[in-house]
């Protein structure tokens, strides 16, 4: 049985942070380790402003995972994750964490899933620090595709859609 990553609660003290820079076939992706978990995903302008530390397991392994995904290789990232805003940022992204690569939801699915709103549910996708590895790109409008809040926008987000056969009507 595939277990989803476990989603580690913010702690108070001052975390220790490291960074290592990915290069796939969307652009130069920077990924954030804070006290042993992901915390952060950044997108190409900002990996760019972002100086890689040194290595560490997680982000070695990290970096291993999003290659085989560009690679079609890996369908779920087994990583420790950075819980992130509150409960239902949190529900939110275990929410989108169980929809299956190459599927898709609506905010209203998740909505309805959790006993809330498609408002909230896209206010916390759209706040999502961990995109690629918590899949907001999988989670649609009722009547399209929605937004996406990654560099580059809804472009972004169908690239991702097509990379995983997600969404078939996009050509």
């Amino acid at each position: 049985m595939i277990t989803q990553p476990a989603l580690h609660a913010e702690n108070a003290a001052a975390p220790a942070v490291l960074c290592a820079r990915v290069d796939t076939p969307i652009g130069r992706i920077a990924v954030i380790e804070e006290d042993g978990a992901i915390a952060r995903l950044l997108w190409h302008s900002e990996a760019e402003r972002r100086p890689a530390t040194e290595p560490s397991p997680l982000l070695d392994e990290a970096a291993r995972q999003l290659r085989a995904y560009f690679d079609h290789r890996l369908k779920r990232f087994d990583l420790p994750l950075k819980h992130a805003g509150g409960p239902l940022d949190h529900a939110v992204q275990r929410a989108m964490l169980a929809i299956p690569y190459g599927e898709t939801r609506t905010y209203g699915d998740i909505a309805k899933e959790l006993d809330t709103y498609g408002q909230p549910v896209g206010r916390a996708c759209g706040a999502n620090p961990i995109p690629v590895i918590i899949p907001c790109h999988r989670v649609l409008s009722a009547t399209g595709l929605g937004g996406f809040s990654g560099e580059g926008g809804v472009e972004m987000k169908i690239r991702l859609l097509k990379h995983e056969g997600g969404y078939p009507f996009l050509l």
